[in-house]
């Protein structure tokens, strides 16, 4: 389970990459793309830095300006999305 002690970094076979025509982030993986909001791609961005949950929920709450606990929670359930689909390493 992912909890805000937990580091995640993407796996071996996801990248982030930006779209050459649009310039919007995707989340590429074998066979597969996801197109992702300005949020999801700063979170998608702080794994490939292999940073702790809480330090991507701090940065976020602090761009935002919405609630922590709203923050979080939304993190956690994108990351779990994440981690079903076998694209992340959680330590």
């Amino acid at each position: 389970m992912i909890g805000p002690q937990s580091r995640v970094r993407l796996a071996a076979k996801a990248r982030l990459q930006r779209d050459r025509l649009t310039g919007k982030p995707f989340l590429l993986y074998p066979e597969r793309g996801l197109e992702l909001s300005a949020s999801a791609a700063h979170i998608v961005a702080a794994c490939v830095e292999d940073k702790p949950v809480a330090a991507i929920v701090d940065e976020l709450t602090a761009a935002s300006g919405e609630p922590r606990e709203r923050i979080e929670s939304e993190v956690l359930s994108f990351l779990g999305a994440l981690d079903d689909r076998g694209l992340l390493v959680v330590t």
